[in-house]
């Protein structure tokens, strides 16, 4: 899934494109494309930073996880405590006489950020707030969130809870990805628990009802931390993440948030490189009953490009050539490395198109006389051999960068 993907960033055929990209306003900010596991923005995104109410949504990860494994439902009660009680900040003004149940306090989380509705799915969860913060840290790491460390579980201010902008991106991923059945809570825009609190009862996501595909996910302001998103949108098959922090006023969330959305579906467009099983270029064979074997695209490879330049693609094929027999259809051969400037390179594994056995008797006579006669030519002529004279085939060279083929646009690389 994605966290898989995340977990190796530049793996694959993921790829960043520079932060000058885009010139935002937040102090620190991460953009990604699911569709095509591209970072589009990242800027300080791996700097822990105070997260304020965004770190409700690993709260909300972990109760949709005990949602996933059946060890709640969304009728199973909670009762509320003391300390649940008397947490300030955005609540639901639950008190000690309230049972709410598990959808109750999604919603009172998602839409009122409910920092009483937090503690009590952490006592719920796991006794005590304490024990549920350790528990969030342990899972983040889990996750891949290495810049994560939880001291409580509703972001109320701590020295010790921090999280990066690249950790909350992965996490909004995830809730998009792995709980498809709750992440419609996120685009909820009011939610009034037994009317106790008509003023906190919108959410305060500014991107909802926009028209521009926002469907989520938390906003964060604390004195230290600032405003802060963490959003999501989809237009057509493309689905974003965003985080952005440290802005420094309700206006400037809400317009730079919007200006993230339209920048990331409006300056880059999908284009295919290679298809799936597509002849890329083609490799000798040594010794193999065949003289040479076709390499293809062993995926679909569709990358995301800025929209301006999408016609300055490269393509480079690099394989070990010639290729030792016996050749296995689909064994990985090489890479098609593809480029553009001021994008790290993608890679995509090239396979052998078919088999290729081992020769027999006649191919390996061959390649015997061609040797003794370069042994020969050297012997006269020493360093002064006609470049006539024919080149001895020995084992394959260690895997180099050549040959190359390069090719421009939607091409791929010309066979050699």
């Amino acid at each position: 899934m994605v966290l898989k993907r995340l977990a190796a960033a530049l793996a694959a055929i993921c790829v960043a494109l520079p932060a000058l990209a885009f010139d935002t306003n937040a102090e620190a900010a991460w953009v990604y494309d699911l569709k095509t596991d591209t970072v589009l923005l990242s800027k300080d995104a791996e700097r822990p930073l105070p997260p304020a109410s965004m770190s409700k949504l690993m709260t909300l990860n972990m109760l949709f996880e005990a949602l996933r494994d059946g060890r709640v439902d969304m009728d199973t009660r909670f009762g509320v405590s003391s300390r649940a009680k008397a947490m300030g900040g955005s609540t639901m003004f639950l008190d000690e006489t309230d049972r709410p149940t598990v959808e109750e306090l999604i919603q009172g989380i998602i839409v009122m950020s409910g920092n009483d509705a937090c503690v009590v799915v952490a006592e719920g969860l796991a006794g005590s707030e304490e024990a549920f913060a350790r528990q969030m840290t342990e899972r983040a790491r889990d996750l891949g969130m290495n810049e994560s460390t939880f001291a409580n579980s509703s972001g109320w201010p701590a020295p010790d809870h921090r999280m990066s902008m690249h950790d909350l991106g992965i996490l909004a991923a995830r809730l998009v990805e792995e709980f498809p059945d709750y992440y419609g809570y996120f685009a909820q825009k009011e939610f009034a628990f037994d009317n106790r609190a008509p003023q906190n009862r919108f959410n305060r996501n500014p991107l909802l009802g926009l028209g521009i595909g926002a469907d989520g996910l938390k906003t964060g302001h604390t004195a230290e931390a600032g405003y802060g998103l963490v959003g999501s949108a989809a237009q057509g098959d493309r689905r974003i993440v965003f985080v952005i922090t440290g802005l420094d006023s309700e206006r400037a969330r809400a317009d730079e948030a919007e200006r993230v959305v339209n920048w990331a579906f409006r300056q880059f467009v999908e284009k295919q490189v290679v298809a799936e099983g597509q002849t890329v270029v083609t490799a000798d064979v040594f010794m193999g009953a065949a003289p040479s074997v076709p390499l293809v695209a062993g995926r679909d490879a569709t990358l995301l490009v800025p929209a301006l330049d999408q016609d300055d693609l490269k393509a480079a094929a690099r394989f070990t050539d010639p290729v030792r027999a016996p050749v296995e259809a689909g064994q990985e051969l090489g890479t098609l490395v593809v480029s553009i400037d001021g994008m790290p390179d993608a890679e995509i594994p090239l396979i052998a198109a078919n088999a290729v056995d081992k020769g027999g008797f006649v191919p390996r006579m061959k390649v015997a006389a061609n040797d003794l006669m370069a042994r020969a030519v050297t012997a006269a002529f020493g360093e002064d051999a006609p470049e006539t004279a024919p080149a001895p085939q020995t084992d394959p060279a260690p895997e180099t960068d050549t040959p190359e083929a390069t090719a421009q646009g939607d091409a791929a690389p010309a066979a050699e």
